[in-house]
């Protein structure tokens, strides 16, 4: 069987794999210069935490999710799994409170438990969440390794090309376009996310850290050599690219308030894209012909990609 995979975000990435796997001829094709280029996955936190987002996404995220850690300590062994620790300001402590209410799998710390998961935080809060089973990733690292699984597995990957018109050259086409497949993907939302990369060796964490705050929460998580990247923000837009000064400014703000070495962190890297989103903000797959839409992670990519891969190509193979 011969399969057209149209993007090498980690949609498309994960997606090719299932299906190279399973022992179909696969070839990739990206209108990006080089992996990443078009990808909002190159942009991502990394955070692998289904029982987090249980508490602001539909109850599918956590049931699909979870089961995400797993293939990815398998496919990658960049993943490490030490959970996620989730704290606020004496003063928004409320806010934790409304967060456990809404999902669970945690358990309640204390300042000393805290300081004994992440010791450069000892003093800075008193109470937090401690989900201990969810994990993290590098997503550039990720999609580097999953494009070079598959050109192991004999996979056709070409970038800086538009796919051909028609289909009758292969027997699927699967499209994992993102934002780009509005045009036929009418109901197709943009939601911007911005995000920023610091280097600090001020400070060490071992998991993704997110501060609860009534008008920005905020997400660091740590990557290798004294990296951290910073996010949270949700922009109803399709402009990619423009990180504005006033996210900036909260970002830094929220970072210096986890701890006063970010204030004198490095700024490596300012991002910006577009998250791809459907009305119910879930990742929905839809068909017509022989082609297949595989779209709207929004901001959930790599916790419920594969999930959504594996039935791609299910539905590939039972057809």
């Amino acid at each position: 069987m011969h399969i057209r995979v149209i993007g090498a975000g980690v949609a498309g990435l994960t997606t090719a794999l299932e299906l190279a796997e399973r022992g179909a001829m696969v070839e990739v094709i990206d209108r990006g210069p080089h992996l990443g280029a078009t990808a909002c996955s190159w942009y991502a936190g990394g955070m692998l935490a289904p029982w987090c987002e249980r508490e602001s996404a539909d109850p599918a995220v956590t049931e699909l999710g979870y089961r995400a850690i797993d293939w990815w300590l398998r496919r990658f062994p960049g993943t490490t799994r030490k959970g996620t620790l989730v704290v606020a300001q004496p003063r928004d402590v409320g806010d934790l409170t409304h967060f456990a209410r809404r999902t669970d799998h945690f358990d309640w710390v204390d300042s000393d438990r805290i300081a004994d998961l992440e010791p450069d935080l000892q003093g800075r809060f008193h109470k937090g969440l401690f989900f201990v089973d969810e994990a993290h990733l590098d997503p550039r690292s990720a999609l580097t390794a999953l494009a070079a699984r598959l050109l192991e597995l004999g996979v056709s990957m070409r970038f800086g090309a538009e796919a051909p018109t028609g289909d009758s050259d292969v027997d699927r086409i699967i499209d994992c376009r993102g934002f780009a497949a509005q045009g036929d993907l009418p109901d197709l939302r943009g939601v911007k996310g911005e995000m920023l990369l610091v280097r600090t060796r001020e400070i060490f964490l071992q998991r993704p850290v997110r501060l609860l705050h009534p008008r920005i929460p905020l997400y660091i998580v740590p990557r290798e050599n004294g990296l951290f990247m910073i996010g949270a923000t949700m922009i109803e837009s399709s402009d990619r690219g423009r990180v504005t000064a006033r996210s900036t400014v909260e970002l830094l703000n929220g970072a210096y308030s986890v701890h006063p070495a970010f204030g004198e962190a490095e700024i490596i890297e300012f991002g910006a894209d577009v998250r791809p989103t459907f009305p119910d903000n879930l990742p929905a797959i839809r068909e017509s012909g022989r082609t297949i839409y595989f779209n709207g992670l929004y901001r959930h990519g790599l916790l419920l990609a594969p999930a959504f891969a594996i039935r791609v190509a299910d539905a590939v193979f039972r057809n």
